[in-house]
């Protein structure tokens, strides 16, 4: 099985708050063997600062990595 995050931008503080809850439970999604990703328009860059974020709004420290890949869709040729 596999879950699509799907989001319009980063740093939207719906995203930000559903990734976070995502990031949370990301290793009860993998003890049921389901890989977890995500999609947003923004740059590598911008998604890296993003990530920093979304450990920050969890009560973790400030990294540039989730338990799952953000998609970069800057071109929009995805989404």
């Amino acid at each position: 099985w596999g879950i699509l995050f799907s989001h319009p931008r980063d740093f939207t503080p719906v995203c930000t708050t559903e990734l976070g809850r995502a990031a949370k439970l990301a290793a009860e999604f993998s003890k049921r063997n389901v890989k977890m990703i995500a999609l947003s328009i923004d740059s590598v860059q911008d998604h890296l600062s993003w990530c920093k974020d979304i450990n920050a709004y969890n009560g973790e420290q400030p990294a540039e990595k989730l338990p799952f890949p953000i998609i970069a869709d800057k071109d929009r040729e995805l989404a």
